[in-house]
């Protein structure tokens, strides 16, 4: 096994190739997958201006933008998930992790830090068109890093594939892809003292996603918040304990900790529209 990191997504990308590669198409398999992780976070970050989320941010309501066939992607599919959930995952809640401190408002600010709205009038923030085309309909932000990763984790494994690889791992900060034929052991951090593990599970040609609190909770004034959202509410989400999600693709894996996340059901209706089983390891137990 093989292996090479780079930082990318906020976090550090791990990829680990298990084929007997000669060296060139070996370094050829992991240029063509880090330069793809590069593209989406370029394309997708809400740091940094010259994305396609910040000009989406940054644009007038009743405006309509082109946008790479990866940003309109991702955009939809979170759509998706918003409206299979009934809510609980919704990229807008970048207003309350601005005004939380975890996101730097966009420059200029163009929208003021709004409170979450009833699920019925998500649907009208943004509507995808023909093609790659997306128009504002309403002053909100968005953000995707609740399901960017997992799709850029996806791609990554496509461009592996594309270069031949057949057996590898693809680990953004605990959103994970595994391909091969033999199964691959995941450990699965301890809540309540993350620097043990406490669970492990095996992976053999399917994605795992991880999503809790204990690295992103604190103190704002006097709330204790997280980056965690629940998406209808707007509160943060706290001692949740930690939420995997496996799926045949990360991109699902991903958005759906959120959604098990928020609502605290392991076998929450959303999962089975998108093949997902999941878990929850308590934050007291």
């Amino acid at each position: 096994m093989r292996k090479r990191a780079q930082p990318w997504l906020g976090t550090l990308v791990e990829i680990s190739i298990a084929d007997a590669l000669g060296d060139a198409a070996l370094n050829q398999a992991f240029q063509a997958a880090f330069a793809v992780l590069g593209q989406i976070h370029r394309l997708m970050s809400f740091h940094a201006p010259e994305s396609e989320v910040s000009r989406i941010n940054r644009a007038e309501v009743g405006a309509s933008l082109t946008l790479h066939a990866h940003t309109a992607s991702v955009i939809s599919a979170a759509l998706r998930v918003c409206d299979a959930s009934a809510g609980l995952f919704d990229i807008r809640v970048a207003s309350q992790l601005a005004q939380w401190a975890y996101l730097p408002p966009p420059k200029p600010v163009s929208a003021p830090v709004l409170p979450v709205l009833p699920y019925q009038a998500q649907a009208c923030a943004w509507r995808l068109q023909d093609g790659n085309r997306i128009q504002k309909l309403r002053n909100d932000w968005m953000d995707l890093g609740g399901i960017a990763k997992g799709y850029a984790v996806d791609q990554a494994i496509l461009a592996l594939q594309q270069a031949g690889v057949q057996h590898a791992c693809v680990n953004a900060g605990g959103d994970l892809r595994v391909i091969g034929e033999n199964a691959l052991e995941i450990a699965i951090r301890d809540p309540a003292a993350p620097g043990l593990l406490r669970h492990a599970i095996h992976l053999k040609n399917q994605a795992l996603a991880t999503s809790a609190t204990y690295f992103s909770a604190k103190m704002h004034g006097q709330q204790r918040v997280s980056a965690l959202v629940h998406g209808v509410t707007g509160r943060a989400l706290i001692d949740v304990g930690s939420i995997s999600v496996r799926a045949d693709a990360c991109i699902w894996a991903d958005a759906l900790t959120k959604v098990v996340a928020a609502s605290g059901d392991a076998a929450h209706p959303s999962l089975s529209l998108f093949a997902a089983d999941a878990f929850i390891i308590a934050a007291s137990s």
